[in-house]
């Protein structure tokens, strides 16, 4: 099957997470009528996430899903770039395991890079982490922008779509990849960011 887009989706002891996520995107994206390829990266989990995700169905219509396990808990970093070298697909969507993403949101991503974006990041605009969180990660952000160069309100964001192309290009290793948008400039790509209305999936299960 030739594969038009990437979903991955690095996993961390998310055995309650892994099929409510599976579902999520697979609704998400069979009404784009693409061939989809959806990566579950186990981490090293310590928990049955890996075995929930064996359960799951291979293929279910144009989507495909394929999985891989770590042997240690690496970070996110290395859990992205354990599959962003063997992605198929020519756009590569990112986001995390724990249902803080939506995966309802993907197309507006997409239609983002089709427009002509090399990377294209989520804006959590109505965030719902304890403000314990929230505050950190703004100053953080802030710092980000100030430091790089590149205006991105939420670099923490796992939600973000990529043309492959353009990531090959960025060196990715310890935790860089909430850096990844200005590396991604860096290299010539152009970055773009849209609010995530959705924000997670938690309040549908």
């Amino acid at each position: 099957m030739s594969v038009e887009l990437s979903i991955i989706v690095p996993l961390y002891n998310e055995e309650d997470n892994v099929r409510p996520m599976y579902e999520a995107v697979r609704d998400a994206v069979l009404p784009l009528g693409r061939a989809v390829e959806l990566i579950f990266v186990d981490d090293g989990s310590r928990d049955a996430t890996f075995a929930r995700a064996l359960e799951l169905p291979r293929h279910a219509g144009r989507l495909h899903l394929r999985l891989v396990k770590l042997r240690r808990n690496a970070g996110q970093t290395a859990a992205m770039v354990a599959r962003i070298d063997h992605a198929r697909g020519a756009v590569l969507v990112t986001m995390d395991g724990d249902l803080q993403n939506d995966p309802r949101d993907i197309p507006l991503f997409l239609d983002k890079i089709a427009e002509g974006h090399d990377l294209v990041v989520g804006w959590r605009h109505e965030r719902k982490d304890h403000w314990s969180r929230v505050l950190p990660s703004m100053a953080a952000n802030r710092l980000i922008a100030w430091v790089t160069g590149v205006p991105i309100r939420d670099n923490g964001c796992s939600l973000k779509a990529y043309r492959l192309d353009v990531l090959q290009h960025v060196n990715l290793y310890g935790e860089l990849h909430r850096f990844i948008p200005a590396l991604a400039s860096q290299v010539g790509g152009t970055v773009t960011e849209v609010i995530s209305p959705l924000v997670d999936i938690r309040s549908r299960l």
